[in-house]
């Protein structure tokens, strides 16, 4: 019998799968790190809502703050809003 890992075993679960490498890529090792870091979690909160609006709640996302870098880099942070469906 085959161990998973967790990670493959989301990956099973949610029907995402990495993204290999792109050799075409302008970016440094760091910001291809952070960019997966980013999509990778995208994918395990998108997995998430699935599983939260099937429960019968309504997941909106709502940006709470931007950070800045301080380089001219920037990102916005997010906050879910949500309700309870009455049935």
């Amino acid at each position: 019998m085959d161990a998973k890992t967790p990670s493959t075993e989301l990956e099973t679960q949610s029907g995402f799968q990495p993204a290999p490498p792109d050799p075409e890529s302008s970016f440094t090792g760091n910001q291809d790190a952070a960019l997966r870091m980013v999509a990778n979690s995208l994918h395990r909160l998108n997995d998430a809502i699935v599983k939260a609006a099937d429960t019968g709640l309504t997941i909106e996302l709502m940006r709470a703050s931007r950070y800045h870098a301080g380089s001219g880099s920037w990102g916005d942070q997010m906050v879910p809003i949500i309700e309870r469906n009455r049935r």
